[in-house]
């Protein structure tokens, strides 16, 4: 694993912007870094195809802290960056949701959307929606997420927010 210097930060170093999913996190890394999956880059950090399970949403069992280490050691995360884009391990999670009115103000998935607690947004207090409204399909998984817009009819996420 790849030891860095406190307050140092390697080139393909990507912060995490406020609340992200780990989901919508490693899909914006791998698109800046040209990584073809999130899988690719569990494997190159020794740890199997966990990443390909987390971007799903698929957190059982739990990640441990090795992997967050040996996964932050190679991107130039720490763990702690990496546990605050996760759910807590009693949380159940439910199928994708988003707040349109969030993303329209800033483009990317947030983790609490996905708590079973939360039916709406906390800033806005809209319910947060699990289909696009056009065509009534399923959200894609947020690592999937690269134009913010429906994979079957193409409306986009802000756009949702004005329906």
């Amino acid at each position: 694993m790849v030891e860095f210097e406190a307050g140092f930060q390697p080139p393909w170093y990507l912060e995490p912007l406020e609340g992200e999913s780990i989901s919508h996190y490693f899909g914006r890394y791998c698109r800046h870094e040209s990584v073809s999956s999130p899988s690719q880059l569990s494997k190159a950090a020794g740890i199997g195809p966990v990443l390909g399970r987390w971007e799903k949403f698929r957190f059982i069992p739990y990640p441990t802290h090795k992997e967050l280490e040996a996964i932050g050691g190679l991107i130039g995360l720490s763990v702690a960056q990496l546990k605050a884009m996760l759910p807590q391990e009693s949380i159940k999670l439910l199928p994708i949701r988003l707040c349109a009115l969030c993303y329209g103000e800033k483009p990317y998935h947030r983790m609490e959307w996905q708590y079973q607690s939360r039916l709406n947004c906390e800033v806005h207090g809209v319910k947060l929606l699990t289909k696009c409204p056009s065509c009534r399909q399923s959200f894609a998984i947020p690592s999937q997420w690269v134009e913010g817009r429906c994979q079957r009819c193409g409306m986009g996420f802000k756009r949702m927010g004005k329906q």
